[in-house]
């Protein structure tokens, strides 16, 4: 591994520990160093605060003459609630810039790394790129798709069943996997359920078992078949998905707890979830988990607007149960969805799954 390699492995996980603290922005990591050692680092502050150049900058004081920045996103190149970060890297001297990725931002997409190279700092794109890429894979789906970065999650046995046959769920996996999902609730902007667990369960969809801040939670739910008492609606940030014709009534007394309600047109009582995916994005959501049931999980599939699967798997049968994944209407081998880049780990007794969805070519391409 290359000096420069290790100095940008330590601006990564500076990142990864920060996770989530700066969303919707992206969290990035960067560090400085001069004369072979590092005499500054940081990560994005929560939004509103100074990125992570301007707090590696503030660390290393005087030493950014000449010193080299290693960081896992381009530098902004444009005024929003904190100045151009380019401008800061210029004013403070720094003679050589390696930036894992280019933003994808349309209002930055090379301009940062433009204007740096023009004041004479030498740039250098590229550097572990793939892990950066990983690393802020919410915040470029969100730019470059117009859609949050979605994570199917499943808590399921070893037969492909969420729930037993009664609808009894509790508990399937223990509890060394269950706070590592809240830890991952913990990182993303928002989490969804559907209408049968809205109904079954009544969750909270708040982080319980780890420390982190709470994501927004969501129902979807198209024919409006929850009760407005669902404590869901009274959690900060809630938001309920329904159709423009669903029970008015509902719809007034949940807005009157406090959540906010968004409607769309539907086909079969059923929302368009690429309509809430956009809508979603519009309103700063970036990353986004889908928890249940398998209704919801079906149709966030079939629409091809998951990105990562969550499977955690405990080692228990049930046989009869309710299947984790309803009707996906694949006819063929061939037609159906395969993962990649797939990692395994051991939490207690249970397996966790973690890949990414490719989707088959449709018969038009």
């Amino acid at each position: 591994m290359s000096e420069h390699e290790a100095y940008m492995r330590r601006a990564l996980a500076l990142a990864r520990r920060a996770r989530g603290r700066a969303n919707p922005n992206p969290t990035v990591g960067a560090v400085v160093v001069r004369g072979g050692r590092i005499v500054g680092e940081g990560v994005t502050s929560p939004v509103g605060g100074p990125h992570a150049e301007i707090n590696a900058f503030a660390k290393a004081g005087k030493h950014t003459r000449g010193a080299t920045l290693y960081v896992t996103l381009e530098p902004c190149a444009f005024q929003g609630r904190t100045p151009p970060c380019c401008n800061a890297v210029v004013d403070a001297g720094i003679g050589e810039v390696y930036c894992a990725l280019q933003d994808p931002d349309p209002r930055v997409n090379g301009r940062g790394i433009a204007h740096m190279r023009r004041r004479g700092i030498s740039v250098r794109t590229g550097l572990l790129s793939e892990q950066a890429a990983q690393l802020h894979a919410a915040y470029i789906t969100h730019r470059t798709q117009q859609r949050p970065h979605t994570i199917l999650k499943l808590a399921q046995t070893l037969d492909g069943r969420i729930a037993a046959r009664g609808g009894d769920a509790r508990w399937i996996t223990g509890e060394e996997a269950r706070r590592h999902a809240h830890r991952w609730r913990s990182y993303v902007d928002a989490i969804a359920v559907g209408a049968n667990t809205l109904l079954s369960d009544d969750p909270q969809l708040s982080v319980r078992h780890v420390r982190g801040r709470s994501p927004r939670p969501i129902a979807i739910d198209g024919r409006l078949r929850a009760h407005p008492d669902a404590q869901l609606f009274a959690r900060p940030g809630a938001i309920l998905a329904t159709g423009q014709r669903s029970p008015a009534a509902k719809r007034r007394a949940i807005a009157a707890a406090g959540a906010a309600v968004w409607t769309f047109p539907t086909r079969g009582g059923h929302i368009d979830l690429r309509d809430f995916a956009r809508r979603a994005a519009e309103e700063h959501i970036t990353s986004l988990i889908v928890e249940g049931g398998g209704q919801l999980a079906a149709a966030f599939l079939r629409a091809q607007l998951v990105d990562q699967v969550h499977i955690y798997l405990a080692p228990r049968i049930l046989g009869e149960g309710i299947a984790a994944i309803a009707d996906l209407r694949v006819e063929r081998i061939a037609d159906s969805l395969t993962l990649k880049n797939v990692h395994t780990r051991t939490l207690g007794a249970d397996l966790l799954y973690t890949a990414e969805v490719e989707y088959p070519c449709s018969q038009e391409s």
